[in-house]
């Protein structure tokens, strides 16, 4: 296995925790999110031999982190609270609603360890504002499945509603949580909680096959044109690959096979393929080149489904930390 400087986040996580033991593991699993939980427990599940030497390593990064920190207003919402708004200011109301009101939500955050099939079939028949709010509290990638299982007639009204979707009441969403959490038994301020918006939408859309997503944009179209072009705004695209810096290109580029990187690059604009190629070996480049030019006719169909492949790559490192994306939907460097 490769040094501590080379695992990724999830493979350092995955032999610190089987380094505790199955107990203590076990309590520290229990407080992570279903997202997490995977690729953790994918990481310990692959995880073939450890030498002493790399656990030493992960543990004594381990330590240096928690060094740094501190558990001063640990477990304080007054303390929170206090520091976000001296922060934020009048921005801090939604943040602070994502981190306490989220944070209790126990029947909307249990729907995110559900299958998308099941999530689909115990929200279909609730009236399709709450739909909305249950799939915003969803990870995209999620929600882009289980809009995939919910009728067509439906989808581009969810996004819609998705979109336009400012906020919900505390008692509201409350009430909802409540009603969840007793479905899925048998198996504070005033202020709105920040849920949904344009870039939730946009963010959902990015996961949908390229077919299926066309489909949901042009019913959102149909009821307001300009909601669509925003959100299309805001979805990150193939193009906004070239935005990646030319570390992350490289990583990036390392987790795509050539075969799905020729199909794709068919239907790129030039700017894309040329920074590609600089950031690729003299004979990769090379190669790439010639097997663009042999490649014949593909239709379009194909290389929208390796775009989006390599997309969704470029997505899953830049959760793990790996790259950072730009562009349209991305997150803003300081």
């Amino acid at each position: 296995m490769a040094s501590s400087s080379k695992m990724t986040g999830a493979e350092k996580a995955a032999v610190f925790l089987m380094s505790l033991g199955e107990g203590p593991a076990t309590a520290v699993m229990e407080h992570l999110g279903p997202k997490e939980v995977q690729r953790i427990g994918g990481a310990m599940a692959s995880l073939e031999s450890v030498s002493r030497s790399q656990i030493n390593q992960v543990l004594e990064q381990f330590s240096v982190v928690v060094q740094d920190q501190t558990s001063l207003g640990i477990g304080s919402d007054d303390y929170v609270r206090s520091v976000l708004t001296n922060a934020l200011g009048d921005k801090a109301s939604g943040v602070i609603d994502r981190i306490l009101l989220g944070r209790n939500s126990k029947g909307i955050e249990a729907l995110k360890w559900l299958d998308a099939r099941s999530i689909a079939d115990m929200i279909r028949n609730e009236h399709p504002q709450i739909v909305a709010i249950c799939m915003s509290h969803l990870d995209p990638d999620q929600a882009a499945e289980t809009l995939l299982f919910l009728p067509d007639r439906m989808q581009s009204d969810i996004i819609l509603r998705i979109a336009t979707l400012d906020g919900v009441q505390p008692m509201a969403l409350q009430e909802l949580d409540n009603v969840l959490e007793h479905q899925l038994a048998g198996k504070s301020s005033a202020q709105s909680s920040l849920i949904g918006g344009e870039q939730a939408a946009a963010n959902i859309l990015n996961y949908m096959d390229g077919s299926k997503e066309a489909v949901v944009m042009e019913g959102v179209s149909q009821v307001d044109e300009d909601l669509a072009e925003r959100i299309q705004e805001l979805m990150f695209v193939f193009g906004n690959l070239i935005d990646i810096d030319d570390r992350g290109l490289q990583m990036l580029m390392r987790e795509v096979s050539s075969e799905v990187l020729v199909v794709a690059l068919k239907g790129a604009d030039e700017d894309l393929k040329d920074k590609i190629f600089k950031n690729m070996s003299k004979r990769a480049g090379e190669m790439l080149r010639e097997d663009l030019e042999a490649k014949g006719p593909v239709r379009l169909s194909e290389v929208e489904a390796a775009q989006k492949e390599i997309l969704a790559t470029a997505r899953r490192m830049a959760d793990e930390g790996e790259i950072v994306l730009g562009g349209a939907g991305g997150e803003a460097m300081l």
